[in-house]
């Protein structure tokens, strides 16, 4: 089967290659599903799950990807829950050959059906986005409406999920970012708008939640900004400053099936809007991935037509 595979760590998305590899087989509880479209968050390749396994030995060359959608065309011993021919999307192991492939091995229970008036491009583009979205507002930052949220990329991949859910929950929702994301992270929801290179962070006063997909000195700013027993949750590491009197919070996102039932059903009544940039087919995907010019959303490959 045609994949995409990475092989030197330090050469990042440079270092990445169309080839063909072995077509997957189903373990225990697995599915084997035709990969119709694959999301790919470029970070990955700094990972160390992207080159090693889970007792650290080395795994190259590796298919990196994680997030996808497709079809369901082998069930491994003991699968429940699935059919032959269904549509699905979910998030693979991080451990595992990924997504940007023509096939792919993955855990059932970390598939969702995907109804078949959702595009696969639209399904691959959610489940990492999406789940991460989900968990940061209302797993770790314990969203309540009324409050006030600090949504720092408001225009990027998870920042315009997380400004979407906040504003459907009931928040009152500041994005951020550079000048050129204004206008996308209002159409988004966000009800305020700080361009991080010209507007001061402080200006807007205290808020209840914070959620980080920058990190660094913005994040240490914002810790300032939360109003007692508030929370900042990081989706980019550890967090460096943690606030005085509150709560400061880092995870790495998990797969939930029934997470994104509830995702994608917004999608599909039109709460939530995906934030889909360059569409490439997999022939191109290492070009796309090495394009100079600026994301303005997320990369999707479309693997089969």
């Amino acid at each position: 089967m045609k994949a995409i595979i990475a092989t030197d760590e330090a050469a990042g998305t440079a270092g990445m290659k169309l080839t063909e590899r072995p077509q997957p087989h189903a373990s225990i509880n697995d599915v084997i599903v035709a990969v119709y479209a694959s999301g790919f968050v470029p970070t990955e390749l700094s990972w160390p799950s992207t080159w090693t396994d889970r007792v650290g030995q080395r795994r190259t060359p590796s298919i990196p990807g994680h997030e996808f959608a497709g079809v369901v065309t082998a069930l491994g011993y003991g699968t429940t829950g699935l059919s032959l021919g269904q549509r699905v999307f979910g998030l693979t192991d991080w451990y595992r050959d990924g997504t940007l492939a023509e096939y792919l091995a993955v855990e059932a229970r970390n598939l969702a059906p995907l109804a078949g008036d959702v595009e696969y491009t639209v399904g691959a583009s959610l489940p990492i986005s999406g789940l991460t979205a989900w968990q940061a507002l209302f797993q770790h930052g314990r969203l309540q409406a009324g409050q006030s949220v600090l949504v720092h990329g408001a225009a990027g991949a998870v920042g315009s999920i997380v400004t979407q859910l906040g504003r459907e929950f009931g928040a009152y929702v500041i994005g951020t970012g550079r000048s050129a994301d204004r206008q996308k992270s209002l159409e988004f929801g966000a009800s305020e708008f700080v361009d991080l290179a010209n507007d001061s962070l402080e200006d807007i006063g205290h808020v209840d939640l914070v959620i980080d997909v920058i990190g660094g000195e913005i994040q240490k700013r914002s810790a300032g900004l939360l109003r007692p027993w508030g929370t900042l949750v990081s989706v980019v590491g550890p967090v460096e400053a943690r606030p005085t009197d509150g709560l400061a919070i880092d995870f790495v996102v998990e797969s939930d099936r029934a997470q994104l039932v509830e995702i994608v059903q917004r999608v599909r009544d039109g709460r939530v809007r995906t934030n889909i940039g360059n569409i490439s087919m997999l022939d191109n995907a290492v070009a796309a991935f090495n394009s100079p010019e600026r994301r303005t959303g997320k990369t999707i490959i479309r693997v089969r037509a």
